[in-house]
């Protein structure tokens, strides 16, 4: 009887843990997953997890919306067979699809929606990328050429504000920045994820400013601006402050992790992630 009772307990835990579904990031893909994929199953035995094999290395510098399009298809069918929804964790770059993925998806159901070091708010420098080098990127970026490659889509130049509103079509979109007919319905859609969780840290080195990975991001002179005080959360345009004053945004900030390290750093998984995949 006491070897039923027990069997009977582990099965009911096993089976209350969500799919883990994992968009990668930037030159990357699925086998740079093994590491977390594998942190998951040891805590949370029984676990699915799906890292989805889309867009991997080149093919991640497609249009952001592109991929938006291809990730939400296999995204989509997951959650069709997961009744009580998933948990989403997005690294660097697939942050921003997953921001496109949760606006466009009127069903979806998105239980914890975690984002590993990424852009949210844009990107503006990078590792060793001297001043002179960011108005070149700029002039690249806000063309109708240079927004058919991924970074362009997120670049966020704060001296260029004009341009980055009138030629960039993503960020300023998913962000509210800019008037759209569907961001009433795309506010509804990301006030429907249950925990969104903003995972980041100084030391990063690749994600510029660093903030960018809790909402933060420059002002024109390069002073970082938080999260709560950002014009869009202020007015609410795409439900974050809603989200953050229902209780629901958590921010875990941890010091000396490098960007190719936060999917593969057990600590960060402990610390950040383990707690969200119930």
């Amino acid at each position: 009887m006491f070897c039923v009772v027990l069997w009977t307990a582990v099965f009911v835990i096993v089976d209350g843990y969500r799919p883990v579904v994992i968009v990668h990031g930037l030159l990357d893909g699925p086998k740079q997953f093994i590491n977390l994929t594998n942190f998951i199953n040891e805590t949370h035995p029984g676990t699915s997890v799906t890292a989805i094999d889309l867009y991997d290395d080149m093919y991640s510098l497609m249009p952001i919306w592109l991929q938006v399009s291809g990730f939400s298809e296999q995204i989509k069918s997951i959650m069709e067979n997961a009744k009580d929804g998933i948990h989403l964790i997005c690294f660097s770059q697939g942050g921003l699809v997953c921001r496109g993925i949760i606006a466009t998806l009127p069903k979806h159901n998105v239980h914890s929606l975690i984002f590993l070091s990424s852009p949210l708010s844009g990107q503006y420098g990078g590792p060793i990328l001297p001043d002179c080098m960011k108005d070149c990127i700029s002039n690249l970026c806000y063309n109708v050429l240079g927004q058919h490659i991924s970074i362009c889509n997120y670049w966020n130049d704060p001296h260029h504000k004009e341009e980055y509103l009138s030629n960039n079509k993503y960020l300023p979109q998913i962000n509210g920045e800019i008037d759209h007919s569907k961001l009433p319905e795309w506010r509804e859609h990301f006030l429907g994820i249950k925990k969104l969780v903003l995972i980041g840290g100084p030391d990063d080195g690749v994600i510029t400013p660093w903030q960018s990975s809790q909402f933060g991001f420059y002002d024109s002179t390069e002073t970082v601006v938080e999260m709560k005080h950002q014009d869009w959360y202020v007015r609410d345009v795409f439900g974050l402050k809603t989200l953050d004053s229902r209780g629901d945004v958590h921010q875990c900030v941890v010091s000396d992790v490098q960007h190719i390290f936060w999917h593969s750093n057990f600590t960060v998984y402990k610390s950040c992630i383990e707690k969200w995949l119930t």
